[in-house]
């Protein structure tokens, strides 16, 4: 029963200062579909880095008579296979063998003017090396430049496109992750003042209730509601722009970039339950903090 007069209490508030909670709630919907946004565009973002280290490989050529004065003999080979799938960062599903010939019918598909007049084959044998994590990439690399194993001609490893991809990854979690915590922040201190002109606005109310003997849970807990139900419409509001963006809006941008079959964003029925359980957080912290200022009761 005193759960009902509390809710009851709670609404009454609500309605009461309707502008004013039309504009908190408005706050917590601009928070919280921006937020949803970012944690769709982010997931997104993050599995096209990830698909991009993915690409990110290491090539170890091998000597040749050319390039070294004696070919790499088959233990020597099979020595730098072994050190490579060894290796915990690439293991042994990380590591390809290229022969020569191999390398010369790729060279014919995807270059074949650079090799029409030759005579015989220049290029060498190699180990085409992915890890199991992009960033590992120019560890690994140098690892294999400071300490060649014998037999080894040239690691090649794309420096600076290898270094691009990384930085650029790295900027954008932490620019997300940063602007995630803002729009929080901004969220639970709107929803914070409105609760303090609530209370503002019921001052008197609020005496009389202590008067004739009301508890503490009773007085505070219209106000906790209210902070609960601000944040709970904004969110449900952000879900709903945020599934239409989904429907109408997605499928003309992001569903046009060929980024690769393994690229994807958070599927959204969590993103949408992470937004609703946002909104109750947001509202119960700037409930309990604004009572904890102002509310002395």
């Amino acid at each position: 029963m005193k759960l009902r007069v509390v809710i009851a209490e709670a609404w009454r508030s609500l309605t009461a200062s309707l502008s004013t909670t039309l504009a908190a709630a408005l706050t917590v919907l601009i928070g919280m579909f921006l937020v949803g946004l970012l944690i769709g565009l982010g997931t997104w973002a993050r599995s096209w880095s990830e698909h991009q280290k993915g690409q990110l490989d290491i090539n170890v050529y091998l000597c040749t008579t050319t390039t070294c004065g004696s070919e790499v003999t088959t233990a020597q080979r099979n020595a730098i296979r072994v050190r490579l799938q060894n290796d915990p960062r690439i293991g042994s599903e990380g590591v390809e063998y290229i022969s020569k010939e191999q390398a010369l019918e790729k060279m014919k598909k995807t270059a074949p003017d650079m090799v029409s007049g030759l005579v015989t084959n220049p290029l060498p044998d190699a180990f085409k090396i992915t890890p199991r994590h992009g960033e590992d990439v120019v560890a690994i690399a140098s690892n294999l430049n400071k300490n060649p194993p014998p037999g080894v001609e040239k690691v090649n490893y794309g420096k600076k496109t290898a270094k691009r991809i990384l930085r650029v990854a790295h900027i954008f979690e932490v620019l997300s992750a940063l602007a995630i915590v803002i729009l929080l922040i901004a969220a639970t201190i709107l929803i914070g003042n409105t609760i303090r002109l609530s209370i503002f606005a019921r001052r008197r109310e609020i005496e009389v209730m202590k008067l004739v003997g009301a508890s503490n849970w009773f007085v505070r807990g219209p106000f906790m509601v209210e902070g609960l139900l601000t944040g709970l419409i904004g969110a449900v509001a952000a879900v709903v722009l945020l599934f239409l963006g989904k429907e109408l809006i997605l499928p003309t941008t992001i569903g046009r970039l060929d980024a690769g079959k393994d690229v994807n964003a958070i599927a959204f029925e969590y993103t949408a339950l992470l937004v609703l359980l946002l909104g109750l957080v947001l509202g119960a912290a700037g409930s309990s903090i604004t009572m904890r200022r102002f509310l002395r009761v």
